[in-house]
């Protein structure tokens, strides 16, 4: 019988049923996040802060039953932190360029993760810089045609680069945490610390926090019960017993659910160019994850 941490550490082991449950609903949420994004007009850090308060008021009745370890808090934190600047990289490329490109530049998170690997002094197997080159021609395929449309775009492609930079910290920093305290308490804390973050932007910039109109809350309400419950909150449960390697595999998926729910809500179609520029980059991350140790997942979830 394998373990919950040899499981979680190996990229090879097939996750069980009730995970891969949750990984397939996590895909269907998070796969709402970039078009409601692109949808509302609330400002983002306004938008930010509602979101993860929402997220973690409800999952705190759930994280009182559970003991709370202090290293696994203080990685909470952290993780809550990153998430917030994060989301103001993802929530600007979702208003400035196309969902599918914006969501396709994201997904080079594991490709991030594996960087900060190598600068960190860990081993990175010759095998998987094919993925990473192959990666690097889709970002520079997209951005160049983004730049060709508007600069708007390109920016957007920017944000969303930094954007997937910071996701790989977050997904490092959210693994630390989850292996000394449960989920529930990790996914409190997390979106706790991204709200009360994201608030004093608002603030500093005078943008409103509670008027707007019945719309925009509804919106907000299909960004907290799909985006983070059954998305983030989804993918942080199965990381609790999956490898950050399969499910980071896993979450490519967002990028056709976020591509077709933009076709379909926002009559948004990319350029026919961006598209081979998008398959180059899931290609490339897909090369990077199944070419990669173990031991490099465990590090760089």
């Amino acid at each position: 019988m394998i373990s919950q941490g040899d499981s979680r550490d190996s990229h090879t082991t097939i996750p069980g049923r009730p995970d891969l449950i949750r990984l397939g609903v996590g895909i269907m949420g998070i796969g709402t996040s970039g078009p409601l994004i692109a949808m509302s007009a609330m400002p983002i850090p306004t938008l930010i802060f509602w979101r993860n308060l929402g997220g973690s008021l409800l999952t705190l009745p759930f994280a009182l039953k559970h003991p709370r370890d202090r290293a696994g808090i203080k990685w909470s934190i952290l993780a809550g932190f990153i998430l917030a600047i994060h989301f103001v990289g993802f929530f600007l490329a979702m208003r400035w360029t196309s969902v599918a490109a914006g969501t396709a530049l994201v997904a080079l998170q594991p490709i991030f993760a594996a960087l900060f690997v190598k600068l960190s002094g860990g081993h990175i197997p010759s095998k998987a810089w094919l993925g990473m080159i192959v990666s690097f021609s889709g970002v520079l395929l997209i951005s160049g045609i983004d730049l060709q449309i508007s600069l708007r775009a390109f920016l957007g492609d920017v944000a969303a680069l930094v954007s997937a930079a910071l996701a790989a910290l977050y997904m490092i920093a959210g693994s630390r945490a989850q292996r000394t305290v449960e989920t529930t308490v990790y996914t409190s804390v997390c979106y706790f610390v991204c709200a009360i973050t994201a608030l004093p932007m608002a603030l500093v910039m005078g943008f409103p926090i509670f008027n707007f109109s019945g719309r925009e809350w509804w919106i907000l309400l299909g960004l907290v019960f799909g985006a983070q419950i059954l998305g983030h909150s989804m993918f942080n449960a199965a990381l609790k017993r999956v490898s950050p390697a399969i499910v980071s595999l896993i979450i490519f998926f967002e990028v056709p659910v976020s591509s077709l729910l933009a076709i379909w809500w926002l009559g948004q179609k990319p350029p026919l160019g961006i598209l081979p520029g998008i398959a180059l980059i899931l290609i490339g991350c897909v090369l990077v994850v199944t070419r990669s140790r173990p031991d490099v997942v465990e590090l760089a979830p």
